[in-house]
């Protein structure tokens, strides 16, 4: 249970607008082109916070929520549905509408989402595009041998597919079994919620899903769908239900009673023992964590491990919840960080990692070493593997008319180089790297999670895995969303939930981030910074392995 809000006398009652057309961002932006970019997109965070705050508060009527045509990832939709029938069962009415559940294309998640309220609209002219899963992978092979770009990657094992991009033409028999496990996995996974939000059977649903897309009659027959009409008509059904309402945005709420519970508790604040949320957002690579237009986000390991080292220092602060949203990256970067979460560890600060959308590879490195590991269903996760190599394209240049030549002193100072190929010695030290990294990569998560050696690798091999999967064979530990990991933090630290303050790591305001920090230990020592270089980011953006050999570049996703 929460602190109980302050009311006011004569304050209106409220019916809260979940509007999701703008998207979703999974954590607040970094920098002030980031900050400009996202200044209308609300984070996951502050809804979910502000959605349970909403269900004690007795000022709160009821909640609307609009689907648009952006929908939101699985993992997001997943941990919006657990708020939403949080709010639910305080006995608060929920209404969902949207134009279209997908306009001539897929709309599943947004469904998805949709079905965890009481009622479900649907505009007459719109469908329920609740059609299943697709998984789609891309293959550049025979473009790059029309224009002559020799591509020499190596991977372990058979399910780090990131290369197949490259090196196939078509998908390989371990590429095709991941990719229809994982769209089989996150299919039950909406289709099992469905079922739940809907009150019907799943036989029912899958029926429904054999038949998409629904046109409104069609998703009411299903009973997918409770009512049919326009957006003046969901508003005028809940304000003849809940009487008068004032709109408040969710987010706009969840900002006012922030402001409301903190006039007068800053010193009482203080007192207060605190969970630590600390991002781990992007591709990971050495040096400081960054942002820009191109990429978006980075994970640096020197901004990451200042902020973990801050936690630790931190007397307040009596557990972190690590959230992973990352593909991965930089093998000796995921492993500096997995060493500062050890250390946080041995100063007695319990780490539950929380993993969003996507915590694979070099993101799952840096999660593995926590005390618990909360994964969303729909998470893409696993991946342990790894792969390098290089693309050579002296012939494309040549038809361009574009000569190289390089002049060395040592063996293998162009072993790298785009030029030629690697020769018989040099494939053979890559070969043996690849042996070392992953034998590395595989002996620390069998360390980490418990795990025989045997058992840990017979579910590595680079195969990635959805969260429900990932459960099952032991990769992960729990299935939910931010809000569960912070409960496990909490019970983990033996504090109770409701007297705990929940803050962001690293947090400094604008001056903070303009001056130097004093040393690598500073909280200052966290906060964003230059990142990744932009020809990484370019090269991040379009799936070349620049960023990292612990990288999954996804060249397919789910719609």
């Amino acid at each position: 249970m929460r602190p109980a809000l302050p009311t006011r006398r004569n304050s209106p009652r409220l019916l809260l607008e979940l509007d999701l057309t703008r998207g979703v961002l999974e954590s607040a932006p970094r920098g002030p082109l980031a900050a400009l970019r996202g200044l209308r997109v609300p984070t996951l965070r502050t809804l979910v916070d502000a959605l349970d705050r909403a269900a004690e508060d007795d000022r709160v009527a009821g909640l609307v929520a609009h689907v648009g045509h952006r929908q939101p990832t699985l993992a997001q939709s997943g941990e919006l549905r657990s708020a939403v029938e949080r709010f639910r069962a305080a006995g608060k009415p929920t209404a969902c509408w949207s134009e279209s559940y997908g306009e001539m294309g897929p709309g599943n998640i947004g469904y998805h989402l949709a079905s965890a309220f009481d009622q479900v609209w649907l505009q007459p002219s719109g469908d329920v595009g609740l059609i299943g899963l697709a998984a789609e992978a891309v293959f550049v092979r025979d473009t790059l041998d029309k224009l002559g770009i020799e591509t020499q990657l190596g991977q372990r094992h058979e399910y780090k597919t990131a290369a197949n991009m490259f090196l196939e033409s078509s998908m390989t028999e371990a590429h095709r079994e991941m990719v229809t496990r994982l769209v089989e996995s996150a299919t039950g996974t909406i289709v099992s919620d469905v079922a739940r939000g809907r009150r019907l059977d799943e036989s029912a649903v899958r029926a429904a899903v054999a038949e998409a897309p629904l046109s409104a009659e069609e998703a009411v027959t299903h009973r997918l769908v409770d009512r049919v009409g326009y957006r003046d008509e969901v508003y005028a059904d809940l304000r003849g239900r809940l009487g008068e309402v004032e709109l408040r945005y969710v987010e706009r709420y969840g900002k006012r009673v922030a402001g409301i519970a903190q006039v007068g508790a800053s010193a009482a604040r203080r007192g207060k023992p605190a969970v630590a949320v600390v991002n781990a957002a992007g591709p990971i690579h050495l040096g400081r964590s960054g942002s820009s237009p191109l990429s978006g986000r980075s994970v640096g390991s020197d901004t990451l491990g200042a902020a973990l080292r801050a936690a630790a220092d931190d007397d307040a602060v009596r557990a972190v919840v690590l959230r992973v949203d990352s593909p991965g990256g930089s093998y000796v970067a995921s492993d500096a960080i997995r060493r500062e979460v050890h250390a946080l560890r041995r100063a007695g600060k319990p780490v539950v990692a929380s993993m969003a959308d996507v915590a694979a590879s070099g993101g799952y490195y840096i999660a593995m070493p926590a005390d618990w590991v909360v994964a969303g269903p729909g998470t893409l996760t696993g991946s342990i593997g790894v792969l390098a190599g290089k693309q050579v394209i002296r012939d494309a240049l040549a038809r361009i008319g574009v000569q190289r030549e390089s002049v060395t002193e040592s063996r293998y100072a162009d072993m790298f180089s785009t030029q030629r190929p690697f020769d018989e010695h040099e494939w053979r030290r890559l070969e043996g790297w690849l042996d070392r990294v992953y034998a590395d990569f595989t002996a620390k998560a069998a360390e980490d999670r418990g795990m025989a050696a045997d058992r840990l690798r017979e579910v590595a091999r680079g195969r990635v895995w959805t969260g429900a999967d990932a459960m099952e064979v032991g990769l992960v530990d729990q299935l939910g969303g931010l809000a569960e990991a912070i409960t496990v933090a909490c019970a983990r630290a033996g504090v109770d939930r409701s007297e705990v303050d929940v803050r962001t790591l690293p947090h400094a305001g604008p001056v903070e981030r303009l001056l130097p920090a004093a040393n690598s230990d500073a909280p200052a020592a966290a906060v964003l910074g230059d990142g990744m270089p932009l020809l990484d980011r370019a090269l991040a953006a379009v799936h070349l392995p620049r960023t990292g050999v612990l990288t999954m570049p996804v060249s397919w996703r789910f719609r």
